[in-house]
C-alpha cells in the first residue's frame, strides 16, 4: 500500500449538474456524480456517484460504482458495485465486489485472461515504435 493513493484523496470531481462528452484521461482519483458519455482510461480510481450516469467505456485500476454505468468496464485491480449501483454491459477484473441491491446485467470475465492480452498489445505496439 505504500505509495498507493487513497480513495479519499479527490484530483477531480464531476458535480451531479455537469454534462460532459469525450475523452477522459487522469492520474488519481477522480469521481463523477453528473453525466458523462465517452471513454474513461485510467490506472487508478474512477467513483461514479450515487447520481452518476455514465454511458462510457472504461479502462481503470479500480471502478466505484454507486450510480449507473453503460458500457464496458476493465478494472485491473477491481470492480465495486455498491447497494444503489447498476451496470449494463461487459465486465473484465480479476475481482468483483457486489453488495446487496446491486445491479448488473450483463456478461463478467474474471478470467485474467484479458490482462495478458492487454500486456502482449502494449509490448508489441511498444517495440513498433
Amino acid at each position: 500500500m505504500a505509495g498507493k493513493k487513497e480513495d479519499g484523496q479527490l484530483k477531480a470531481f464531476m458535480g451531479e449538474d455537469a454534462v460532459f462528452n469525450g475523452s477522459l484521461t487522469f492520474e488519481g482519483t477522480v469521481r463523477i456524480d453528473g453525466r458523462f458519455e465517452g471513454q474513461v482510461i485510467t490506472e487508478d480510481t474512477l467513483i461514479v456517484g450515487e447520481t452518476g450516469r455514465l454511458t462510457a467505456d472504461i479502462n481503470a485500476g479500480t471502478v466505484i460504482c454507486k450510480g449507473k454505468i453503460e458500457g464496458t468496464v476493465i478494472a485491473t485491480d477491481k470492480i465495486e458495485l455498491h447497494s444503489t449501483g447498476q451496470i449494463v454491459g461487459a465486465l473484465k477484473s480479476k475481482t468483483l465486489h457486489v453488495e446487496v441491491g446491486g445491479k448488473f446485467d450483463g456478461q463478467c470475465d474474471m478470467s485474467g485472461q484479458g490482462d495478458k492480452i492487454v500486456a502482449l498489445k502494449k509490448n508489441e505496439e511498444a517495440g513498433a515504435g
